[in-house]
Protein backbone atom coordinates (compact mmCIF):
# COMPACT_ATOMS: atom_id res chain seq x y z
CA UNK A 1 0.00 0.00 0.00
CA UNK A 2 1.45 3.27 -0.83
CA UNK A 3 1.64 5.88 1.89
CA UNK A 4 0.70 9.81 1.64
CA UNK A 5 1.71 12.31 3.69
CA UNK A 6 -0.19 15.46 3.69
CA UNK A 7 0.61 18.35 5.52
CA UNK A 8 -2.20 20.84 6.90
CA UNK A 9 -4.37 18.04 6.23
CA UNK A 10 -6.46 18.76 8.90
CA UNK A 11 -7.92 22.16 7.12
CA UNK A 12 -10.39 22.23 4.68
CA UNK A 13 -8.73 21.59 1.36
CA UNK A 14 -6.85 19.43 3.27
CA UNK A 15 -9.10 16.84 4.96
CA UNK A 16 -10.71 17.03 1.68
CA UNK A 17 -7.56 15.82 -0.30
CA UNK A 18 -7.01 13.11 3.10
CA UNK A 19 -10.90 11.95 2.07
CA UNK A 20 -10.06 11.22 -1.65
CA UNK A 21 -6.57 9.55 -1.27
CA UNK A 22 -8.11 7.56 1.38
CA UNK A 23 -10.45 6.49 -0.98
CA UNK A 24 -8.07 5.43 -3.50
CA UNK A 25 -6.40 3.00 -1.63
CA UNK A 26 -3.52 4.96 -0.22
CA UNK A 27 -2.62 4.81 3.35
CA UNK A 28 -2.86 8.27 4.64
CA UNK A 29 -0.66 10.12 7.30
CA UNK A 30 -2.66 13.43 8.49
CA UNK A 31 -0.14 16.14 9.20
CA UNK A 32 -0.94 19.17 11.45
CA UNK A 33 0.92 21.27 14.05
CA UNK A 34 -1.60 23.44 16.27
CA UNK A 35 -4.41 21.29 14.92
CA UNK A 36 -3.24 17.95 16.03
CA UNK A 37 -7.12 17.28 17.52
CA UNK A 38 -8.36 17.63 14.52
CA UNK A 39 -6.21 15.46 12.48
CA UNK A 40 -6.70 12.90 15.04
CA UNK A 41 -10.28 13.22 14.49
CA UNK A 42 -10.02 12.57 10.98
CA UNK A 43 -7.30 10.12 11.02
CA UNK A 44 -10.12 7.97 12.97
CA UNK A 45 -13.08 9.24 11.00
CA UNK A 46 -10.58 7.47 7.71
CA UNK A 47 -9.94 4.29 10.13
CA UNK A 48 -13.90 4.30 11.13
CA UNK A 49 -14.76 4.30 7.36
CA UNK A 50 -11.97 1.16 6.38
CA UNK A 51 -9.08 3.07 5.37
CA UNK A 52 -5.84 2.69 6.33
CA UNK A 53 -4.88 6.48 8.26
CA UNK A 54 -2.93 7.92 10.90
CA UNK A 55 -1.62 11.26 12.44
CA UNK A 56 0.98 13.00 13.06
CA UNK A 57 1.79 16.82 14.32
CA UNK A 58 5.15 18.54 14.12
CA UNK A 59 6.37 22.07 12.99
CA UNK A 60 7.09 22.43 9.53
CA UNK A 61 8.51 25.55 9.83
CA UNK A 62 11.59 24.16 12.10
CA UNK A 63 13.59 22.40 9.92
CA UNK A 64 15.44 19.89 12.58
CA UNK A 65 12.11 18.85 13.79
CA UNK A 66 10.38 18.21 10.60
CA UNK A 67 13.48 16.11 9.70
CA UNK A 68 13.37 14.21 12.05
CA UNK A 69 9.41 13.54 11.79
CA UNK A 70 9.23 12.97 8.20
CA UNK A 71 12.82 10.56 8.36
CA UNK A 72 10.70 8.10 11.15
CA UNK A 73 7.70 8.37 9.06
CA UNK A 74 9.73 6.73 6.48
CA UNK A 75 11.19 3.99 8.35
CA UNK A 76 8.67 1.65 8.28
CA UNK A 77 8.50 2.17 4.32
CA UNK A 78 9.35 5.10 1.90
CA UNK A 79 6.13 7.57 1.94
CA UNK A 80 6.05 7.72 -1.91
CA UNK A 81 3.14 10.71 -2.21
CA UNK A 82 3.38 14.04 -0.57
CA UNK A 83 0.77 16.61 -0.59
CA UNK A 84 2.14 19.77 0.55
CA UNK A 85 -0.83 21.65 1.59
CA UNK A 86 -0.01 23.84 5.08
CA UNK A 87 -0.07 27.16 4.21
CA UNK A 88 -0.59 30.29 6.45
CA UNK A 89 -1.74 33.87 5.64
CA UNK A 90 -1.28 36.95 7.36
CA UNK A 91 -2.41 39.71 4.61
CA UNK A 92 -1.27 43.48 5.33
CA UNK A 93 -0.47 46.22 2.15
CA UNK A 94 3.23 45.62 1.92
CA UNK A 95 3.77 49.11 3.12
CA UNK A 96 2.43 48.18 6.79
CA UNK A 97 4.18 44.93 6.53
CA UNK A 98 6.15 43.72 9.24
CA UNK A 99 9.17 41.35 8.72
CA UNK A 100 7.60 38.81 11.09
CA UNK A 101 4.41 38.89 8.67
CA UNK A 102 6.86 38.41 5.59
CA UNK A 103 8.62 35.66 7.16
CA UNK A 104 5.64 33.73 8.38
CA UNK A 105 3.91 33.06 5.28
CA UNK A 106 7.33 32.52 4.18
CA UNK A 107 8.19 29.92 6.66
CA UNK A 108 5.31 27.87 6.41
CA UNK A 109 4.24 27.55 2.69
CA UNK A 110 7.94 27.87 1.41
CA UNK A 111 10.29 26.28 3.93
CA UNK A 112 7.90 24.20 5.08
CA UNK A 113 7.86 22.46 1.48
CA UNK A 114 11.57 22.21 1.23
CA UNK A 115 11.42 20.78 4.99
CA UNK A 116 8.80 18.27 4.05
CA UNK A 117 10.07 16.89 0.51
CA UNK A 118 13.77 17.16 1.30
CA UNK A 119 14.25 14.13 3.28
CA UNK A 120 11.67 11.83 1.55
CA UNK A 121 13.07 12.41 -1.44
CA UNK A 122 15.79 9.27 -1.75
CA UNK A 123 13.73 6.91 -0.31
CA UNK A 124 10.93 7.72 -2.62
CA UNK A 125 13.32 7.79 -5.69
CA UNK A 126 14.39 4.65 -4.77
CA UNK A 127 10.57 2.91 -5.37
CA UNK A 128 11.29 4.57 -8.65
CA UNK A 129 7.44 5.85 -8.63
CA UNK A 130 6.76 9.29 -6.44
CA UNK A 131 4.13 12.08 -6.70
CA UNK A 132 4.82 15.53 -5.00
CA UNK A 133 2.55 18.06 -4.80
CA UNK A 134 2.38 21.71 -3.68
CA UNK A 135 -0.60 23.52 -2.91
CA UNK A 136 0.27 26.94 -4.62
CA UNK A 137 -2.70 29.34 -5.07
CA UNK A 138 -4.16 31.93 -7.76
CA UNK A 139 -2.60 34.60 -5.89
CA UNK A 140 0.48 32.82 -6.33
CA UNK A 141 -0.23 33.14 -10.30
CA UNK A 142 -1.76 36.85 -10.50
CA UNK A 143 -0.89 38.31 -7.31
CA UNK A 144 -3.15 39.74 -4.86
CA UNK A 145 -3.68 42.76 -3.00
CA UNK A 146 -2.41 42.50 0.77
CA UNK A 147 -0.97 38.87 0.46
CA UNK A 148 2.64 40.41 -1.04
CA UNK A 149 3.89 37.33 1.31
CA UNK A 150 1.67 34.79 0.69
CA UNK A 151 1.62 35.54 -3.31
CA UNK A 152 5.30 35.12 -3.00
CA UNK A 153 5.32 31.82 -0.90
CA UNK A 154 2.88 30.66 -2.99
CA UNK A 155 4.59 32.09 -6.28
CA UNK A 156 7.92 30.14 -4.84
CA UNK A 157 5.88 26.86 -5.09
CA UNK A 158 5.40 26.59 -8.66
CA UNK A 159 9.09 27.16 -9.28
CA UNK A 160 10.23 24.62 -7.03
CA UNK A 161 8.15 21.94 -8.41
CA UNK A 162 9.93 23.08 -11.92
CA UNK A 163 12.84 22.82 -10.64
CA UNK A 164 12.17 19.52 -8.91
CA UNK A 165 10.32 17.69 -11.53
CA UNK A 166 13.46 18.01 -13.84
CA UNK A 167 15.58 16.63 -10.46
CA UNK A 168 13.60 13.47 -10.22
CA UNK A 169 11.39 12.35 -13.29
CA UNK A 170 14.04 9.91 -14.51
CA UNK A 171 13.20 8.05 -11.50
CA UNK A 172 9.54 7.95 -11.85
CA UNK A 173 8.58 10.59 -9.77
CA UNK A 174 6.21 13.94 -10.63
CA UNK A 175 6.63 16.69 -8.89
CA UNK A 176 3.58 19.31 -9.95
CA UNK A 177 1.72 22.27 -8.16
CA UNK A 178 -2.21 23.24 -7.76
CA UNK A 179 -3.32 26.21 -7.81
CA UNK A 180 -6.85 26.92 -6.24
CA UNK A 181 -8.98 30.08 -6.88
CA UNK A 182 -11.70 31.12 -4.45
CA UNK A 183 -12.95 27.57 -2.62
CA UNK A 184 -15.50 27.17 0.13
CA UNK A 185 -13.40 27.52 3.62
CA UNK A 186 -13.36 29.85 6.85
CA UNK A 187 -11.00 31.71 4.68
CA UNK A 188 -13.28 33.09 1.95
CA UNK A 189 -16.35 32.98 4.15
CA UNK A 190 -16.45 36.85 4.29
CA UNK A 191 -16.32 37.44 1.05
CA UNK A 192 -19.65 38.53 -0.38
CA UNK A 193 -21.73 36.34 -2.57
CA UNK A 194 -22.03 38.77 -4.98
CA UNK A 195 -18.29 39.90 -5.06
CA UNK A 196 -17.77 36.38 -6.15
CA UNK A 197 -19.94 36.34 -8.97
CA UNK A 198 -18.32 39.11 -10.55
CA UNK A 199 -14.72 37.84 -10.23
CA UNK A 200 -15.22 34.23 -11.03
CA UNK A 201 -16.33 33.37 -14.76
CA UNK A 202 -18.28 30.26 -12.85
CA UNK A 203 -20.19 32.34 -10.80
CA UNK A 204 -19.72 30.78 -7.28
CA UNK A 205 -16.43 29.49 -5.17
CA UNK A 206 -15.35 25.59 -5.79
CA UNK A 207 -15.75 23.27 -3.16
CA UNK A 208 -12.90 21.69 -1.27
CA UNK A 209 -13.78 18.32 -2.82
CA UNK A 210 -13.41 19.59 -6.12
CA UNK A 211 -9.79 20.39 -5.77
CA UNK A 212 -9.24 16.85 -4.02
CA UNK A 213 -10.50 15.37 -7.07
CA UNK A 214 -7.75 17.01 -8.99
CA UNK A 215 -4.86 16.16 -6.40
CA UNK A 216 -6.13 12.71 -6.44
CA UNK A 217 -6.37 12.48 -10.22
CA UNK A 218 -2.47 14.10 -9.92
CA UNK A 219 -1.09 11.58 -7.32
CA UNK A 220 -2.49 8.23 -9.27
CA UNK A 221 -1.11 6.23 -11.91
CA UNK A 222 -3.37 8.08 -14.52
CA UNK A 223 -1.19 11.27 -14.22
CA UNK A 224 2.37 9.76 -15.15
CA UNK A 225 3.39 12.04 -17.85
CA UNK A 226 2.51 15.25 -16.49
CA UNK A 227 5.03 16.94 -14.45
CA UNK A 228 6.57 20.10 -13.80
CA UNK A 229 2.89 21.99 -14.16
CA UNK A 230 1.27 24.40 -12.36
CA UNK A 231 -2.57 23.48 -13.07
CA UNK A 232 -5.31 26.05 -11.72
CA UNK A 233 -8.64 25.26 -10.76
CA UNK A 234 -10.30 28.95 -10.09
CA UNK A 235 -13.45 28.64 -11.61
CA UNK A 236 -12.34 30.28 -14.94
CA UNK A 237 -10.19 32.84 -13.75
CA UNK A 238 -7.78 34.12 -16.59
Amino acid sequence: MKRALVTGGSSPIGAAICRALAAEGLHVIVHAHASAARAEALAAELRAGGASAEAVAFDITDHAASTAAVEALCEPSPIQVLVHNAGAHDDVPMAGMSEAQWRSAIAVSLDGFFNAARPLLLPMMGTRWGRIIAMSSLSGVIGNRGQANYAAAKAGLIGAVKSLSQEVAARGVTANAVAPGIIDSPATAAIPAERIRALVPARRAGRPEEVADLVAFLCSDRAGYITGQCISINGGVA
